[in-house]
């Protein structure tokens, strides 16, 4: 009988040494992605304050695009670098969204309409590459990026956080 209550003892406490190490491995892999998140969220707003990524902005701000291969060729150089890195960052940024490794409020917060205006500047010329070249998947996520960021635009547009938040802190 001894032996049988030892046995039952065992068999719980193994039982509850599983249950307790897979609770703590649930939240060890909940909180690496968490910092996963956090770290992605860091870098992509460290990226978005550099000097070459406000160059880019500027130069897609303010200078009409091609609308078409032949265009986008006739380029100089420089500004054809330009126009294919921007490209090629917004669709990082599509991706990473996408793939929910960075959440697509803090797009939304940064970036905002300038996702939508600047794929709509590109959006002549990545289709004619798209069917001339053909490059089906030119700018796929780009565009996906720029679409969903418009949709909730539309459907829940954000109040200003200056106007939403009142802060509890008081500066003296």
């Amino acid at each position: 009988m001894t032996s049988d209550v030892i046995s039952v003892i065992a068999n719980l406490a193994l039982a509850l040494s599983f249950i307790v190490g897979l609770i703590f491995g649930i939240v060890q892999v909940r909180a690496a992605a968490r910092d996963r998140r956090e770290r992605l969220t860091l870098e992509t707003l460290r990226e978005f304050q550099t000097r070459e990524f406000v160059e880019l902005l500027h130069y897609i701000s303010f200078h009409d695009l091609p609308t078409n291969r032949e265009g986008m060729m006739a380029l100089p150089p420089d500004e054809r670098t330009l126009l294919i890195q921007f490209g090629q960052e917004m669709e990082s940024l599509g991706i990473l969204v996408a793939e929910r490794l960075i959440n697509i409020d803090l797009v939304d917060k940064t970036l905002g309409s300038f996702v939508i205006t600047s794929w709509e500047k590109y959006k002549d010329m990545f289709l004619d590459i798209r069917e001339k070249q053909p490059d089906p998947f030119l700018g796929e996520y780009f565009q996906w990026l720029a679409e969903q960021i418009d949709e909730r635009m539309r459907r829940n547009p954000r109040e200003p956080f200056y106007k939403t938040r009142k802060s509890a802190l008081h500066w003296k």
